[in-house]
């Protein structure tokens, strides 16, 4: 069928597509540093007597840029109440083009709770492309296992 031959409706809900398409391919998303809030679960509750179901959690931080590195300022975890657990590193870490750094969170570790998160802050020396930031949660028990992902959300742009 030709957009000629199409409805006068047809033709419209078309248009609205490829008008769509176009707005939701937009360019990369450029930034020199960003505090950047990753929700975590080290467990979630389960079945009808909601028992708990412990997680290990992996934090992945990858450089999406194929050109320049970013440095990992400071990657916190903190439990549900907002209390810092954990520091992850001393001091700050290169990460280079395209590459990957995680950090682990063991599935006997239940401290962060149900609401845990990460704070992480990055840095370049020039614009690039934003890193991808995710929780990846697992567990496993018995014969049931389950895996899902957390993306992290900017809260702040901008290296501190």
């Amino acid at each position: 069928m030709s957009v000629r031959s199409m409805s006068p409706m047809g033709a419209l809900i078309v248009g609205a597509l490829v008008i769509a398409a176009a707005f939701s391919a937009s360019a990369a998303e450029l930034s020199e540093g960003q505090t950047v809030y990753v929700p975590v679960y080290s467990h979630i509750y389960i079945g009808a007597k909601q028992r708990p179901f412990d997680l290990a959690i992996c934090l992945s931080i990858r450089n999406t840029d194929p050109a320049r590195f970013i440095s990992l300022l400071s990657v916190e975890y903190y439990d549900d109440n907002g209390k810092l657990v954990r520091k992850f590193l001393d001091k700050p870490k290169q990460l280079g083009p395209l590459a990957t750094e995680d950090f682990f969170v063991s599935e006997s570790d239940t401290t962060g709770g149900l609401g845990a998160a990460f704070l992480v802050k990055w840095k370049s020396r020039t614009r690039v492309n934003e890193p991808i930031i995710e929780g990846i949660m697992a567990g496993t028990r018995s014969n049931q296992g389950i895996s899902f992902i957390s993306r992290g959300k900017v809260i702040k742009d901008g290296a501190d």
